[in-house]
């Protein structure tokens, strides 16, 4: 089965910059998922809108060994050093100022743009210009463009000081800002600036007049720059489910925008243990798009606590261990992916079963018996799960502490939301002829008899009242 179909650089190139797209074609480059030549033309046509002339030469010799360097590309080069010396002569006094410690920490001190500049301009051994701030945001945006990230970093730092909310310049900063941190890997200081990103764009853009289609673009875009930061930083993996599930902005934006970057949420969900709450709403919106996005990983989830079909969630197991390792942002989360999806086949299965049988889970899990018995006592001891394995018959018993009777009665009655939902699947698969509505009154009326045979006194309602009940629904 080829996978290049679940690639996603294409879809996610539309929305970074030109820069950020290096990485990824670096990565297709490594895995081999396209043809090289096409990959280094690809890189010749982004190259070749910046300022990085010596990788235009290297790439370009690559891809046609036997020609000359064009005379256009080595003049340009010469224009590009000369443009360079001119933007930072026009800003020496700034370069000057940046290189002092203990301007910058008076700097950093001042919260208010026009007090920094104030203090700047009236300071006469400063020798500082209102004029220096525009060019120094070109020679910080010519840095980038020349692949120098970490002085691009370190002079928009000044201009994010420097510059009000309200500057034509300062969104651009912000963005310029983001990206430089992303590719020198500071992802700390990326978190920081998405952060300030994120509330500039959620406040209006600084009092700029931005109607709601621009709005959603910079979101969408954010949200693709976003999966640099939060699959590399320690908090990313809570701070991404918080910001593409649980606020409706950004999630409107995925839904609207973007659908293919539910696999990303997916994956956040799943390898992330203490926020298995998000899992029934992550279900939700997995359902709601799934006429316009689904992959192996979405499909997992559907398979798993959809349809409770645990076969079919075996089989994209399979094969969402192929898409990450084709996946730019996921290929470092595979072994905890494989561990945390085989533990959520073993919790919802244990939900329904009291008695497993060893060899079945294994096949559920893609494992051999002896491998699988292993991992289960891994994960009893580790978990501390109120289970025993018996080796004899290969089974897994599911134990149970002793509740009062009425947390007996809640964990029943979420036992059998869940059996229900099973059977109802199951129903629906093997007896799909039968008529639908009959099939789900039979399966619930039984469910619901089952509930009553177990809550006792709890439940003063009769059989009768309740077979009148549906019958009048």
């Amino acid at each position: 089965m080829s996978y290049s179909k679940f690639d996603l650089t294409f879809k996610i190139g539309q929305y970074l910059d030109r820069h950020l797209v290096f990485p990824l074609l670096e990565f297709l480059a490594a895995k081999e998922t396209y043809d090289q030549s096409e990959l280094l033309q690809a890189k010749l046509e982004i190259l070749s809108k910046t300022n990085m002339i010596d990788y235009v030469i290297e790439i370009r010799s690559m891809l046609y060994p036997d020609d000359d360097t064009p005379e256009e590309i080595k003049s340009r080069r010469g224009v590009v050093l000369l443009q360079l010396q001119e933007l930072q002569d026009a800003v020496e006094p700034v370069l000057k100022l940046m290189q002092r410690d203990d301007v910058m920490k008076t700097v950093e001190t001042m919260r208010d743009p026009k007090t920094l500049i104030n203090y700047l301009t009236t300071n006469k051994e400063f020798d500082f210009k209102i004029e220096m701030i525009d060019s120094m945001y070109r020679l910080a945006k010519y840095r980038y463009e020349c692949g120098n990230y970490v002085e691009s970093a370190s002079y928009l730092y000044f201009c994010q000081l420097v510059l009000s909310p309200t500057d034509k310049n300062y969104l651009s900063v912000l963005w310029g800002k983001l990206a430089s941190e992303i590719l020198v890997q500071n992802w700390d200081g990326a978190l920081d600036d998405l952060t300030k990103l994120r509330e500039f764009i959620d406040n209006g853009g600084g009092g700029a007049t931005v109607n709601n289609m621009q709005a959603l673009q910079q979101r969408t875009w954010l949200v693709h720059w976003s999966l640099f930061v939060f699959f590399n930083h320690v908090k990313g993996r809570d701070l991404i489910i918080e910001m593409f599930l649980y606020k409706p902005l950004y999630l409107n934006a995925i839904q609207t925008m973007c659908p293919h970057i539910l696999r990303y949420l997916a994956t956040a969900v799943i390898i992330n243990r203490s926020r298995r709450n998000a899992l029934k709403d992550l279900v939700k919106v997995i359902q709601q798009e799934a006429y316009t996005y689904r992959d192996p990983i979405t499909e997992f989830i559907e398979h798993l606590y959809v349809n409770f079909d645990f076969e079919a969630a075996r089989r994209k197991l399979n094969q969402c261990q192929a898409v990450l390792l084709t996946d730019f942002f996921l290929i470092a989360c595979l072994e905890e992916f494989v561990e945390n999806a085989r533990l959520m086949i073993f919790e919802t299965f244990c939900r329904i079963h009291q008695v497993i049988s060893i060899g079945m889970l294994a096949e559920n899990l893609n494992m051999q018996p002896d491998e699988a018995e292993c991992w289960i006592v891994n994960l009893i001891r580790n978990a501390r799960l109120d289970a025993k394995i018996d080796s004899k018959l290969g089974h897994v018993v599911m134990g149970a502490q002793p509740l009062s009777p009425y947390q007996q009665l809640v964990e029943r009655i979420d036992s059998l939301a869940v059996r229900s939902e099973a059977l109802s699947s199951l129903v629906e698969r093997k007896q799909k002829t039968r008529n639908q509505d009959n099939i789900h009154f039979d399966c619930v009326l039984q469910h619901i008899e089952i509930f009553m045979s177990y809550a006792g006194d709890w439940c003063t309602i009769t059989k009768k009242e309740i077979r009148w009940g549906a019958q009048e629904f």
